[in-house]
C-alpha cells in the first residue's frame, strides 16, 4: 500500500519538538494479554516512534479459562513477576507512568478483578480492563499509526479472542469481538466441532462488518508467526514482518506447508517460540476461514496493534495527519546528521532529476535526502551496507516493502560508486528495472550533493536536467565553486554516465 499526503507541506517544521506533543517523548505501555504480558516504551519522533524498550513474557493467562472460568494459576504468578519487573525498569528509565490495559483473559475470568487488585497491591500498577470493542478500536488505531490512509478490515487475534474493525478514511467504523482466540479454540478438541464453531462465528461476523474487504490488516503474534513461515517457504528476501503482504494463494500454500511439516523443524526454521508455535495450527484454521469469508486481495501484516493504538490515542490530530515516514526521517536527521537541515537543501538539489514525480515517489526522495547522512559514524567500507540496513530494518513506518528497498538502495548508492553486490541482487527483485534505475540516480545525485555542502540556499549548487536532449548541467554558486574539487567532479561525471547524458558545469 502506497501512501499519499496531499495536504502535507514537507517544508513545515516537524512536530516532534512542539510543546503540544513533547509529553510523547517517552511513553510506556503495558499490555496484559491472554497469552503474553509485554512492556513497550516508545521514544523518538512521536508520529514514527522507535522502540526504546520492548520485552514480553509468555504467561498464558488464558490457558484453561474456558473449562475453569479462572486465570491460569501459573500464568498469574508469571504475570505478577513480569509486571513487578517492568515497574522497576520504568522507574529506572525515569518514566512516571505506565499506561496498562488487560484484554480478553482478564475481562472474562471470574478472578480477573482479583488479579487486578493483586497487581495494584503488590506493584502499585493500575490496570484498565477493556472490553472487546475497545480492544478492536485501539488495535485499529495501531494500524493507523503505521498506515495513516489504511482502508480495509483490521483483524487482531489474541490468545482468547479475535477482534475485527473496519478502517476507512482514517476513521474506525464497525467493530466486533469473538471467541476465536487459539487458547479458547484449544478447549474444543474435536476437529469437526471446532470447524463448525469457527464457520458459524464467521457467518455472524460477516453480517456485522460486511463480507467484502480488499485488504485485511493482520495484528497479533499468531499471524506474525504464520507470516514468518510464509517468508521462509517463499525464500522471501526481505525479512521484515511489518507491511509484509500475503496473497490468498500464497496463504493456501503456506497452510498446506504447515500441515505437512514437522512442528519442531518448522519452529526453528521460522524462528518462532515454542509457546507461539503451539498455537499456530489453530490460528491457521481461523486464518483460512477469515480469508474464505472476506475474500481479500491482500493480507497485510501489521507489527502495530493495541500498544501503538494507545500511543496514537494520545496524539493531537495535527500530529496524526503528518506523514510518519517524513516525521521519522526528519527526527533521525536532527538527531544523527552532521548538518541537520541540509536534507531540505539536498532535496531541492536532486529534484530536477525527477520531473513530474508523483507524490508517492516524492516522499521517498525527500526521506532519503533527510536520511542521507545519519550513518556517517560507520566505517567507510561498511557504510553502504549500514545505510541499506538502517532503512530496511528500521522501525520507520509508512513504508511498503518495495519502498523500503527503494530508499535503502538509494542510500547504498549514496556511499557506493559501484553497482549492486551479490548481497543486494536478491532483494532488488522486489523492484522494477525503472525503480532500480531511479534509486541509483537518486543515490548518485545525493553523493554529489553531499560534496557541495552549503547550509545557505543562496550558496547551494543547482542541477538542470533535460530528458529530451539528455543533457545535465551543474550550476555552481561562488561558494560551491570552491567546494567543487576533483572528487566532486568525478561524482558529477558518474551521475552523468548513469543517466547516459552529456554534461556541463556553469559558474553562476
Amino acid at each position: 500500500m502506497h501512501l499519499s499526503f496531499p495536504d502535507y507541506d514537507p517544508f513545515d517544521r516537524p512536530l516532534f519538538n512542539d510543546p503540544d506533543v513533547r509529553h510523547l517523548k517517552k511513553v510506556a505501555v503495558l499490555d496484559v494479554g491472554s497469552n503474553s504480558v509485554r512492556l513497550v516504551v516508545f521514544d523518538g519522533a512521536a508520529r514514527s516512534p522507535a522502540y526504546f524498550f520492548n520485552e514480553k513474557v509468555m504467561c498464558a493467562l488464558g490457558a484453561g479459562l474456558s473449562s475453569t472460568g479462572k486465570l491460569n494459576p501459573q500464568g498469574r504468578i508469571r504475570a505478577l513477576k513480569a509486571i513487578a519487573r517492568f515497574q522497576v525498569l520504568a522507574q529506572n528509565m525515569d518514566i512516571p507512568k505506565i499506561f496498562a490495559v488487560a484484554t480478553a483473559a482478564v475481562r472474562d475470568a471470574e478472578d480477573g478483578p482479583d488479579f487486578v487488585r493483586e497487581v495494584l497491591e503488590k506493584t502499585g500498577q493500575r490496570i484498565s480492563v477493556i472490553d472487546g470493542l475497545e480492544e478492536a478500536r485501539l488495535s485499529a488505531q495501531g494500524v493507523l499509526l503505521g498506515w495513516p490512509q489504511a482502508e480495509g478490515l483490521m483483524c487482531d487475534i489474541g490468545g482468547s479472542s479475535m477482534e475485527l474493525a473496519v478502517i476507512s478514511n482514517g476513521q474506525i467504523g464497525k467493530r466486533v469481538t469473538s471467541d476465536l482466540g487459539p487458547l479458547k479454540l484449544m478447549e474444543i478438541q474435536d476437529p469437526q466441532k471446532r470447524s463448525k464453531f469457527i464457520a458459524k462465528t464467521f457467518d455472524k461476523l460477516a453480517k456485522q462488518v460486511g463480507a467484502q474487504h480488499k485488504t485485511i490488516f493482520l495484528v497479533g503474534g499468531s499471524w506474525r508467526a504464520i507470516a514468518s513461515i510464509d517468508m521462509e517457504r517463499r525464500a522471501y528476501p526481505l525479512q521484515v514482518l511489518h507491511e509484509y503482504a500475503i496473497t490468498p494463494e500464497n496463504l493456501e500454500k503456506t497452510i498446506d506447508y504447515i500441515n505437512v511439516s514437522h512442528p519442531e523443524e518448522l519452529r526453528k526454521l521460522a524462528g518462532v517460540s515454542q509457546a507461539r508455535m503451539d498455537l499456530v495450527p489453530l490460528a491457521t484454521e481461523v486464518l483460512a476461514k477469515l480469508t474464505q469469508t472476506f475474500s481479500p486481495e491482500t493480507l497485510a501484516v501489521s507489527s502495530f496493534g493495541i500498544r501503538e493504538g494507545l500511543l496514537y490515542e494520545q496524539m493531537p490530530q495535527k500530529l496524526r495527519d503528518r506523514d510518519p515516514l517524513l516525521e521519522g526521517a526528519k527526527f533521525n536527521e536532527q538527531k544523527d546528521a552532521r548538518s541537520p537541515g541540509f536534507g531540505k537543501i539536498l532535496f531541492r538539489f536532486v529534484s530536477p532529476l525527477f520531473p513530474d514525480m508523483p507524490r508517492s515517489q516524492e516522499r521517498l526522495v525527500r526521506a532519503a535526502c533527510h536520511l542521507h547522512d545519519v550513518n556517517w559514524r560507520a566505517l567507510p567500507e561498511f557504510r553502504p551496507e549500514v545505510c541499506f540496513d538502517s532503512i530496511t530494518r528500521s522501525s520507520l513506518s509508512g513504508l511498503s516493502h518495495d519502498e523500503r528497498v527503494f530508499v535503502g538502495l538509494s542510500m547504498m548508492h549514496r556511499y557506493r560508486s559501484k553497482g549492486l553486490t551479490d548481497r543486494f541482487e536478491d532483494v532488488s527483485r522486489l523492484l522494477s528495472d525503472e525503480q532500480l534505475f531511479q534509486a541509483e540516480i537518486l543515490g548518485r545525485a545525493m553523493r554529489l550533493g553531499a560534496m557541495l555542502w552549503a547550509t545557505d540556499t543562496k550558496d547551494a549548487a543547482r542541477l538542470e536536467w533535460d530528458p529530451d536532449t539528455r543533457n545535465i548541467s551543474l550550476l555552481l554558486s561562488r561558494t560551491s565553486q570552491i567546494l567543487f574539487g576533483e572528487v566532486a567532479e568525478a561524482r558529477f561525471a558518474s551521475l552523468a554516465t548513469a543517466l547516459s547524458a552529456t554534461s556541463q558545469v556553469q559558474n553562476q
